[in-house]
C-alpha cells in the first residue's frame, strides 16, 4: 500500500487532473460501498491481503478470490487495489434502444504502476450470457478481448480506465497449487 507521499508522487508522475485525485483518493479512504452477498453457487468471503494490510471482500472464491489472487496481490505492477468502490453511473442503449443510466459498483478499483481504473471480473459464460441481453454495455473484440463501453466513458472523464477481466486469464495450475 502507498503512503500519502507515494501516492501524491504517483500523480504527479501520472499528471492526473485535480479531480482526478479527489477522486481515487476518496475512493482510498472510503470503506467498501457495499458487503458482497452469496447466492446459489457461489461462495463469498474475505481475503487477508499482505499488499493492502486489510481485507478484501470477494463474491466467488472460484471467479474474484482466484483473481484477487492470481492478478491483484502477487502482480508486482499492481500498487494497490480495493474491493466494492462507490457507484459509478453507466450510461448505454438497451438491445431494444431504449436510454439506460444505472447505478453500477465495481467488483475493484485497481492502481497499477502505469494504470489506474475500475475493474469488472465476470465468468466467461455469464459474459457471453449478459452480452446478449445487454449488446451495448458489454462488447467482444475481434481478439476476444471484453469490454464495458459505457465504464470505458465514465472513466475516460476522469483520464482513468475501465476493464472487463475474465476466469481465462487466470492461472489455473498455480490456483490448483
Amino acid at each position: 500500500m502507498l503512503t500519502e507521499e507515494e501516492f501524491d508522487q504517483w500523480c504527479s508522475q501520472k499528471r492526473l487532473a485535480q479531480n482526478t485525485r479527489a477522486l481515487i483518493a476518496q475512493i482510498r479512504q472510503v470503506p467498501p460501498s457495499r458487503r458482497v452477498q452469496g447466492n446459489y453457487g457461489n461462495v463469498c468471503g474475505n481475503y487477508c491481503s499482505e499488499k493492502m494490510g486489510q481485507t478484501i471482500q470477494f463474491e466467488s472464491h472460484r471467479g474474484e478470490l482466484a483473481h484477487i489472487i492470481d492478478q491483484l496481490e502477487h502482480n508486482r505492477e499492481v500498487l494497490e487495489y480495493y474491493d466494492q468502490p462507490p457507484p459509478i453511473e453507466l450510461n448505454y442503449f438497451s438491445k431494444s434502444a431504449r436510454q439506460v443510466r444505472t447505478s453500477h459498483t465495481p467488483d475493484f478499483f485497481v492502481i497499477e504502476i502505469n494504470w489506474a481504473g475500475w475493474e469488472e471480473f465476470k465468468p466467461i459464460s455469464e459474459l457471453r450470457l449478459k452480452a446478449q441481453q445487454q449488446p451495448n454495455r458489454y462488447v467482444q473484440d475481434e481478439k476476444g478481448n471484453w469490454f464495458c463501453p459505457p465504464g470505458q466513458e465514465y472513466a475516460k472523464k476522469y483520464g482513468l480506465n475501465y476493464r472487463v477481466r475474465t476466469d481465462l486469464e487466470q492461472n489455473t495450475i498455480r490456483l490448483r497449487n
